[in-house]
C-alpha cells in the first residue's frame, strides 16, 4: 500500500533546480513557489549537491522528477535504482514523485532516451505492474507523465488519453501533464493539441510542465519539433497551458529547463510568466462551464 494522504503540492508556478542557480533562488525567490529535481542526481551518499539539496527543501517544497526508472520496459525494475530512489524519497519526503511513460533500458544496456510505447493490453498491464511496484517500494503515490512523441505505433489499440486514463484507474497513480509534449506531439502526429487536452483525465493531474522545443522537419518537409528543454516556452505552448488551466483549474506549473540552461532571472522571468497564466484563471462557475463544454464536445 501507498499514502494516499500526501500534501500537495502547491498551486503555484515552480522551476526545475539547477546548482548554478543555488545563490540567486536564495537571494531572490521571487515569484517560485517551488522545486523540482531529477531524482538520479541525488542519489549519492554526501557532498555538495546533497547539503544545497538539504538547505534549499527547508525553504521550498520539492518534488523529484525521475528519468531512469524505465517504466514501459519489458524487464522487472532495476531493484538498486529502485532501493536508492527510495533512500532518497525516505530522507528528503518530496510532495510529489513522478516518471514517465516510456522505456530506456534492454537487458543490460540503457539508453539516454525515453523512448516511446505502442498502446496496447500487453503494455498497459505490464505498466501498471511497474506502477504498483513502485507505489508499494516508495509506499507514496507517484504521477506519470505524458510522453513527447515522434512517431505513432500502427498496433496501438488504445489512444492516449484513455491509456492514462485507464492506468489511474487501476494503479491509483496520478499524472503529470506536460503541455509541451502534448504540443510536440500534436504538431508531429497531426492531431489537435487542445483536443487532447479535453480528452485528457484532468482530475488526476498533479502537476503540469512546460519547456522549450526546437524547431526541425522531418525527411518530407513536414514540421519536426523536438522537445529540447532548452530554450523558453513558446507562445502557442502558454496558450495552450491558458487553455488547459481554464478547464483543470489551478495546478502547481513547473517550467524546465534542462540544456543551454541561461541566467537565473531568465528562468525567473519563466516562472513569472506562469504565475500570471495561474493568476489569469476563471472563476469555479466558468471552470464548470467550460469543462462540461469540453465533454460535450468529445
Amino acid at each position: 500500500m501507498f499514502d494516499t494522504h500526501q500534501t500537495p503540492l502547491p498551486a503555484l508556478p515552480g522551476v526545475g533546480y539547477k546548482p548554478q542557480h543555488y545563490t540567486a533562488l536564495v537571494d531572490d525567490p521571487t515569484p517560485v513557489g517551488w522545486l523540482e529535481i531529477h531524482a538520479e542526481n541525488y542519489m549519492g551518499a554526501g557532498g555538495r549537491p546533497i547539503a544545497q539539496l538539504r538547505e534549499l527543501s527547508k525553504r521550498f517544497p520539492v518534488s523529484v522528477h525521475g528519468v531512469g526508472l524505465s517504466i514501459g520496459g519489458e524487464a522487472r525494475l532495476d531493484p538498486d535504482h529502485l532501493d536508492r530512489l527510495r533512500t532518497l524519497c525516505n530522507w528528503l519526503n518530496p510532495y510529489s514523485f513522478s516518471e514517465h511513460l516510456a522505456w530506456s533500458t534492454h537487458d543490460s544496456a540503457f539508453f539516454n532516451d525515453l523512448l516511446p510505447l505502442p498502446y496496447t493490453n500487453a503494455t498497459l498491464a505490464r505498466v501498471c505492474a511497474h506502477i504498483d511496484e513502485v507505489q508499494t517500494c516508495l509506499g507514496r503515490r507517484m504521477l506519470l507523465e505524458n510522453p513527447s512523441s515522434y512517431l505513432a505505433f500502427s498496433d496501438s489499440t488504445w489512444d492516449e488519453p484513455d491509456f492514462l486514463r485507464e492506468i489511474t484507474r487501476r494503479t491509483g497513480c496520478g499524472l503529470l501533464l506536460d503541455v509541451n509534449n502534448v504540443f510536440v506531439s500534436a504538431t508531429n502526429l497531426g492531431f489537435s493539441p487542445r483536443g487532447y487536452i479535453d480528452a485528457f483525465p484532468l482530475e488526476a493531474v498533479g502537476e503540469i510542465h512546460l519547456g522549450g522545443h526546437d524547431d526541425d522537419t522531418d525527411d518530407q518537409g513536414a514540421p519536426l519539433l523536438i522537445d529540447s528543454h532548452g530554450r523558453e516556452v513558446a507562445d502557442p505552448v502558454w496558450a495552450l497551458l491558458d487553455h488547459t488551466l481554464a478547464l483543470a483549474g489551478p495546478r502547481p506549473v513547473l517550467v524546465e529547463w534542462d540544456t543551454d540552461v541561461p541566467d537565473w532571472f531568465v528562468l525567473r522571468d519563466e516562472a513569472a510568466r506562469a504565475a500570471d497564466a495561474l493568476a489569469a484563471i476563471p472563476d469555479a462557475q466558468e471552470m464548470s462551464v467550460n469543462r462540461d463544454s469540453a465533454r460535450l464536445a468529445r
